[in-house]
């Protein structure tokens, strides 16, 4: 019989949200009556696949433990200064009882379908590849910094979302490579990427907004009312 396939979550939660003008890490502003991060986390908890989640927040965080958060396997652990530092973190707290397979979140995307999410999953699992979600670029892309310098072909182009998801041990030397080598990295995959393995881009909605400035919060707020009347039909 063959062993099931173990996944575990990681959502890097140790951000402080700057761009958002803040007291407090932008994870914690409420929509409706819960904070981002619990929408994020509740969303997670629906993927049958998943059997832990691990949030890596800040040695200074005061909001975490206060968080309603019962009835989820969520284990806590110490962000660090980077999000990859984050990750990192996290995957080195479950190492002894590693999964299978690594799903790494923002905290701040609660706005994630979780038929998008399972697709990524299965396309992986199939195809035993590390992935992302991704949504086309629609928009006409320019370079430049004060001028337009140039119309970038769009034909190629994808928009990075999460969740991405990698197998455990490939995850986790592809983020120690680059920290040793002090690689700039953005996000898993191009971790991944320098360490010269595949990252399959599997399609989401472009909908799976990240919460950055005031502007995202806004309509992160109403596209999850429109959600929420979705879901009540």
């Amino acid at each position: 019989m063959n062993k099931p396939t173990t996944i575990a979550a990681v959502v890097p939660a140790a951000g402080v949200g700057a761009r958002m003008g803040l007291n407090h890490p932008k994870q914690y502003l409420k929509i409706g009556d819960k904070t981002v991060l619990e929408h994020t986390l509740g969303k997670l908890a629906q993927v049958p696949q998943l059997t832990k989640l691990y949030v890596a927040v800040s040695e200074t965080d005061g909001y975490f433990d206060e968080l309603d958060l019962s009835g989820l396997a969520v284990s806590r652990v110490t962000g660090g200064q980077e999000r990859s530092d984050s990750v990192l973190n996290a995957l080195l707290a479950m190492q002894s009882t590693a999964p299978d397979w690594v799903l790494v979140h923002d905290a701040a995307r609660p706005l994630v379908e979780i038929n998008d999410i399972t697709n990524l999953i299965e396309q992986c699992l199939t195809h035993q590849e590390g992935g992302i979600l991704a949504s086309k670029v629609k928009d006409t892309i320019k370079r430049g910094t004060s001028h337009s310098e140039e119309t970038v072909p769009r034909a190629t182009l994808w928009q990075a979302l999460t969740p991405q998801f990698f197998p455990y041990h490939q995850l986790l030397n592809a983020l120690q490579q680059a920290q040793q080598n002090n690689a700039q990295i953005t996000d898993e995959a191009s971790a991944v990427e320098l360490a010269g393995q595949p990252v399959r881009l599997v399609s989401g909605r472009s909908d799976n907004i990240k919460i950055t400035t005031p502007e995202d919060y806004a309509l992160a707020s109403f596209l999850m009312s429109q959600q929420s009347k979705a879901r009540s039909l």
